[in-house]
């Protein structure tokens, strides 16, 4: 070989490394950026008073923004220059990100919903008496005429989520062309051995986004919404409080910043290569047109070599392309079981830190933290181990099934067993227990009043929680009948409560700002949960790229594109809008005590019925978990079925012309060309 012919081939292979690399990192980014858009959904809830049923359309208004272009850019962005068409994806994400961000900037300061006990200059000396301060109070939003709370509400910025809504499509629609052209543009000119690696480190360092944007949203949460802007000695609650707001902006800046930079590259790569393993051969047959030809007429075989391309003609044959592919029966049960998986696992994540926050008293910080640093680490470390196996044993289709069944399985099983990981109630009197410390079977607001406290005239709206040194909490310290208070900001203390001598002998009738910790065997379940989950997420993601794998087999090469960015559609549609929306609006339904607005009017959900939330939250996800692997089990026989027959096929031929299909005893079976053109497949 000469060397201007080595060189070329050096330069062809390092522009694939180069790809792989950029596509990691855009994996990583658009992972980094999602992962904190997750972490923040609490706090954001909050920040906007919405409800979860709420919450839940903003967080699938990324799966929007997929929907509106996922079929275009699939189908004609594989007939562009992919990279380029990944690279303006970017740069929308990161503009999307900006944009999330945005509403800080035009909001007021953060009002947290308190009760008027709380009202007093730093440095007085004056005793607050929440009890008796109470007495004129009457609830704000039954006092304030319509124009006076449209005005209000305008001045609190209420309807600032609409920026955070149209930025999450954004975000959404630029993340379009990643997957659909990045996969199958590696695909393309990678080995067919190497492609099961090259997901795993894709997906590996992908993985290792959802760790920082975990854990950067686990750092933001404890800095205070409008630090350096407010005077944080006056603020009374702290990051343990469900009234507490972190700086939940300041992450989707660094997040578009991080997406930013991983455009830079893809404009500078081509928009083909060379096989991998083909080089060498298309330089030494045409090592004299080197100099003169394109690179893709130097390296694609003259029989694939591509031709421009009318939109006209993409166009019309748009839909038989797309009739081919559904009429590919094993693509379609992908689809089917991907969406009923995807369903659970939306919910499963996006509520995640909430549940472990409202079941287990764990902070929402806290949780967020031990997600990035546990769970995620976990998954990585299955796409590895995944990815590995197929590469070590050389598994084909039927052998890449098995293993991600076994995983799905597997996963499945320990999921089961955490909804008998559950703690107690958190005591709340009025909510959870009644005054006299006896469990609480209904709720009604006149619950919270009782005769202990009936003498301060208090307010059954406000949230404003106080942990009594019995360990139960009260709803406010006026609720808790407080009479005297001593201290400043978080440092506050609350003496002589009448309502906790109610609940027993007390040596202290006195009382602290925030909610009473769970008991101590909670802390244990909680360490069990987590064990659970982290193994389980762990055996869950040693399927993922085995799963891949049996996509990418399934279905014809110059469909590639189209399959993944169809896929992509309808998994994001109906499994990535619906989930947070429904989950959303049936956890909204085991809420014990609504917040209240600035300006009136129900706010964000304050405290859960633990048990409730539990069964709801992991009932809906292991029932469709349970589904999902029964429709798994369906298309594992599928596969297994024309495998069958492709044998059976292909060795009545073995010894006509076609006999050089066998590939080393190993199967590598393209169903899709069996199944919708009638071509030969090769095992």
């Amino acid at each position: 070989m000469s060397v201007e012919s080595k060189k070329t081939r050096e330069a062809c292979c390092s522009k694939l490394k180069l790809f792989l690399a950029s596509l990691a990192f855009v994996y990583f980014a658009k992972a980094f950026a999602g992962a904190y858009m997750k972490s923040s959904i609490t706090q954001i809830e909050r920040r906007f008073d919405i409800p979860s049923s709420l919450i839940g359309v903003i967080d699938g208004s990324f799966e929007m923004g997929n929907l509106l272009i996922i079929a275009f850019v699939s189908y004609f962005g594989a007939k562009l220059h992919r990279p380029r068409l990944i690279g303006i994806g970017c740069l929308i994400m990161a503009a999307g990100s900006f944009l999330v961000a945005l509403p800080h900037f035009f909001q007021g300061l953060y009002k947290y919903e308190t009760s008027m006990s709380h009202k007093a200059v730093v440095n007085s000396t004056e005793t607050i008496l929440p009890c008796l301060s109470n007495h004129s109070m009457t609830d704000a939003d039954d006092t304030l005429d319509a124009e006076t709370k449209l005005e209000c509400e305008k001045a609190a910025g209420s309807p600032m989520w609409i920026y955070v809504f149209l930025g999450n499509i954004l975000r959404g629609i630029g993340e379009t062309p990643v997957m659909p052209l990045g996969i199958s543009y590696l695909d393309d000119f990678s080995r067919e051995e190497n492609t099961p690696f090259y997901l795993a480190c894709i997906h590996t360092v992908g993985i290792l986004g959802p760790m920082f944007g975990f854990m950067l949203g686990s750092f933001l949460s404890k800095i205070y919404v409008d630090t350096g802007f407010v005077d944080l000695d006056t603020i009374t609650i702290t990051y343990k409080d469900s009234r507490w707001v972190g700086a939940w902006w300041l992450g989707f800046i660094v997040t578009g910043t991080v997406v930013l930079l991983s455009s830079i590259p893809f404009f500078f790569l081509p928009k083909s290569l060379p096989k991998q393993g083909q080089e060498q051969e298309q330089i030494q047959s045409k090592s004299t047109e080197l100099v003169t030809k394109t690179e893709q007429e130097q390296f694609l075989p003259e029989e694939t070599q591509e031709k421009p391309v009318k939109f006209q003609e993409m166009a019309k044959d748009f839909m038989p392309s797309l009739k081919r592919l559904f009429r590919n029966r094993i693509y379609s049960l992908i689809i089917l079981t991907s969406l009923v998986a995807v369903n659970g696992f939306i919910g499963l994540i996006t509520f995640k830190p909430k549940y472990i926050e409202q079941v287990y008293g764990q902070s929402a910080t806290k949780a967020i933290f031990l997600i990035g640093i546990l769970n995620l680490p976990a998954v990585a470390l299955g796409f590895i181990t995944g990815g590995f196996v197929l590469k070590r044993f050389k598994l084909g289709i039927v052998g890449a099934a098995r293993v991600s069944i076994s995983a799905s399985m597997g996963s499945f099983c320990l999921l089961a067993i955490q909804i008998f990981s559950q703690c107690d109630n958190a005591e709340v009197a009025g909510l959870t227990m009644s005054y006299q410390r006896v469990p609480q079977v209904s709720y009604n607001p006149q619950t919270l009043l009782s005769q202990c406290n009936g003498h301060c005239f208090c307010s059954v709206k406000h949230w404003d929680p106080v942990c009594a040194y019995n360990g139960m909490t009260y709803a406010s310290p006026c609720l808790a009948g407080c009479q005297t208070s001593t201290g400043m900001g978080k440092e506050m203390v609350f003496h002589n409560c009448t309502c906790i001598n109610d609940a027993g002998p007390a040596a202290n009738a006195s009382a602290v700002l925030g909610q009473c910790p769970r008991k101590d065997d909670c802390d244990l379940k909680f360490k069990i949960y987590m064990a659970l989950s982290v193994i389980g997420s762990f055996i869950s993601a040693c399927g993922g790229t085995p799963g891949y794998i049996v996509l990418l087999r399934s279905i014809q090469p110059d469909l590639k594109s189209l399959a993944l960015g169809m896929q992509t559609l309808i998994v994001r549609t109906l499994g990535g809008i619906p989930p947070p929306i429904y989950f959303g609006a049936l956890i909204d339904r085991t809420c014990l005590k609504w917040g209240t607005k600035h300006c009136g009017g129900r706010g964000a959900c304050r405290l859960y019925n633990a048990n409730a939330f539990r069964v709801t939250y992991l009932g809906m996800i292991t029932g469709l978990y349970f589904l999902a692997n029964t429709l798994w089990c369906y298309l594992y026989y599928s596969i297994v079925k024309r495998q069958k027959k492709i044998a059976l096929k292909n060795q009545s031929k073995e010894n006509g012309q076609e006999s050089n299909a066998v590939a080393n005893g190993h199967a590598n079976i393209n169903i899709a060309d069996v199944e919708d053109m009638g071509m030969e497949c090769t095992i």
